[in-house]
C-alpha cells in the first residue's frame, strides 16, 4: 500500500480496516403461540424489506461459499444474497430459480439449518448464528411471486425428448421443472385430485399454506409441464405403457404407506395412522367441516406416537381442531428427537407436551370399541443401535397409563408397492424400496429414473427435491442436452 507521497507502507504502518459491524441474526415475524394454537394461518409471517435487507448484509460474500455444498439442489446462495443487497430482487429470484423451481415451498419448509446454514462461515467459526439463507429464499420468492408473477425465462425450441413422471411431489415437480426449461416436454400423472404429493395431503396449512403449492404448480404448468389428476399408474396404465410413448419414466410416487406400531387395541375406534389424520385435515379440509364434507374426530386427549415432523404436525394440528390436551410419546430424549428444532419449538410455545422415554404398550378401550388410554412402558437409554443413537431400553416394573380419547400413530412410511410390483424387473430392497443410483436416479431397468422417498425412504422434502434435480440432471446428460 502506498503512503500519500508515493513511498510504500511497511505491514505496520497500514491502518487496520475498521471492524466489521456485528448484526445480529433477525428473528422471523410469527403470530403470537396464544392466537396461531387456535387458527391455521400460517405461523411464520416472512421477512419485512427492512429485515431482509439487514440479514442479507451478514452474508460474508466468502470465497469459499461452503453454504452451496449445504444445498441439495445447488441454489447459487452468496449471489443471490448479494442481488438482495443491491436491491435486485427480481435478479435474486431469477438466479434461485436457475436451480430450484419451489422456492416459495423450500423456503418453508426445508431444514436449512441442517443444510446450507449449518456449513455456514458464520456458523463455523464462531462468528455468530448463521445467515437465515432459508428466511431470504422465501422473502425473494414471495416477493417475485407478488411483484413479477407473469415473468417466465425464455425457453428453449422442444428437444423433441418427451419425459413421463410419475408422481407430484417434490422430486417429480423438481424434475419437471429442470426439464421443461431445457426444451424437454414432461407430462406428471396424479394418482389424487389434488397435485403436490405430500406437501399437500402431509404438511399443514399453517406451516405451508396450499395456495402457495399451487401457484408454484401453476407456474409449471405455464411454463409447458402437462398434468394429469386421478391418474393412478399401475391401474390407469403402467410404467411399461408410459414408455411406449414416452423417452424414459422418473418415479416419484413418496413413502405413503403408514407403519403401525403393532400392539394390542391399535384397531380401536379414534386410532389414526398419522397419513389418513393429516390427509382428511390438509387435503380434504376437514378442519373445516361442515363448510368442508370431510369428518374428523376432534379429541379431547390427544396422544401422538413419534418424534418426528410429522409427529409436530399432528399434534399441533390436533390441538388447533380443538384439543384440550396433546401429548407426545417418545422413546427417547429430547436430544434424540427428529423433528426440526423450530417445530419442536412451536409445538412447546403452543402448550404441546413431551412424555419422553416412553414407549406405548397396549392401547386400551372400552366396550363399545372406543380407545380410552394407552399402557406405557418408562424407558432408559441403552448403548448405541446401528443409527449411532442410544438404544432405548425396558426400566423394569416402570408401567402407567395416559388417558385418552384420540391417538395418532407418526413413526414412519413405508413405500407403496404398487409403481415397483407392476412395472417389470424393477429391481426393489427388503423394504419394498427402488433401488436406484443415488447420484444420478438410474434404476435397474433401462429409462427409468427413480427418486425422493420411494428410493430413501421417508426423508425431507428438500432431500426429495434434490433427488429430482439430480435425476433431470442425469436424463438431460443421457439425452446430450446441456
Amino acid at each position: 500500500m502506498l503512503d500519500p507521497r508515493g513511498w510504500r507502507m511497511t505491514e505496520q504502518q497500514e491502518p487496520k480496516k475498521a471492524p466489521r459491524p456485528k448484526i445480529p441474526r433477525q428473528k422471523m415475524p410469527e403470530q403470537s403461540a396464544i392466537e396461531r394454537a387456535h387458527n391455521f394461518y400460517e405461523v411464520a409471517l416472512g421477512y419485512t424489506n427492512d429485515l431482509a435487507l439487514l440479514e442479507a448484509s451478514r452474508c460474508l460474500r466468502c470465497k469459499k461459499p461452503y453454504c452451496m455444498k449445504g444445498c441439495p439442489v445447488e441454489i447459487d446462495i452468496p449471489d443471490f444474497i448479494e442481488m438482495i443487497k443491491q436491491g435486485d430482487l427480481i435478479g435474486a429470484s431469477w438466479k434461485i430459480k436457475e436451480k430450484n423451481s419451489l422456492p416459495r415451498i423450500a423456503g418453508r419448509v426445508c431444514p436449512q439449518e441442517t443444510q446450507c446454514e449449518a456449513t455456514c462461515v458464520l456458523n463455523k467459526k464462531g462468528k455468530g448464528e448463521p445467515c437465515a439463507i432459508g428466511r431470504l429464499e422465501r422473502f425473494v420468492a414471495d416477493w417475485a411471486a407478488q411483484h413479477a408473477a407473469d415473468e417466465l425465462p425464455e425457453l428453449p425450441k422442444p428437444t423433441g425428448h418427451k419425459v413421463a413422471v410419475v408422481g407430484s411431489g417434490p422430486a417429480g415437480l423438481t424434475l419437471a421443472g429442470g426439464l421443461i426449461k431445457k426444451g424437454i416436454a414432461v407430462t406428471v400423472m396424479e394418482a389424487l385430485h389434488e397435485l403436490g404429493g405430500v406437501l399437500v395431503y402431509g404438511i399443514p396449512e399453517f406451516r405451508l399454506p396450499k395456495a402457495i403449492v399451487k401457484a408454484e404448480i401453476d407456474e409449471l404448468r405455464r411454463l409447458g409441464v402437462e398434468f394429469k389428476t386421478n391418474w393412478v399408474v399401475g391401474r390407469v396404465e403402467t410404467v411399461d405403457d408410459l414408455l411406449e410413448k414416452h423417452d424414459c419414466v422418473f418415479i416419484g410416487t413418496g413413502a405413503g404407506a403408514p407403519l403401525f406400531l403393532r400392539i394390542p387395541g391399535e384397531n380401536l375406534n379414534g386410532v389414526y395412522s398419522a397419513n389418513e389424520y393429516l390427509t382428511r385435515s390438509n387435503l380434504m379440509r376437514a378442519y373445516m367441516f361442515p363448510e368442508a364434507d370431510t369428518p374428523i374426530a376432534k379429541g379431547r386427549r390427544v396422544v401422538v406416537f413419534g418424534g418426528g415432523n410429522v409427529a409436530m404436525d399432528s399434534a399441533r394440528t390436533a390441538l388447533r381442531l380443538g384439543a384440550e390436551e396433546v401429548t407426545i410419546v417418545y422413546r427417547r430424549t429430547m436430544a434424540e428427537l427428529p423433528a426440526r428444532a423450530e417445530e419442536t419449538h412451536h409445538a412447546e410455545e403452543e402448550g404441546i407436551k413431551f412424555k419422553l422415554l416412553t414407549a406405548p404398550l397396549e392401547i386400551l378401550g372400552n366396550e363399545a370399541g372406543w380407545i380410552v388410554g394407552i399402557r406405557c412402558q418408562e424407558m432408559e437409554l441403552g448403548e448405541p443401535d446401528e443409527s449411532g443413537r442410544r438404544r432405548p431400553v425396558p426400566v423394569e416394573g416402570k408401567l402407567f397409563d395416559i388417558e385418552c380419547d384420540t391417538a395418532i400413530v407418526a413413526i414412519g412410511n413405508a413405500a407403496n408397492p404398487l409403481v415397483p410390483s407392476t412395472t417389470k424387473n424393477l429391481e426393489t430392497n427388503k423394504w419394498g424400496n427402488i433401488v436406484a443410483d443415488l447420484e444420478t436416479g438410474k434404476t435397474s431397468r433401462d429409462r427409468i429414473w427413480a427418486g425422493g422417498d420411494i428410493v430413501t425412504g421417508a426423508a425431507t422434502v428438500i432431500l426429495a427435491m434434490g433427488a429430482g434435480r439430480k435425476a433431470a440432471n442425469s436424463v438431460m446428460q443421457t439425452f446430450g442436452v446441456s
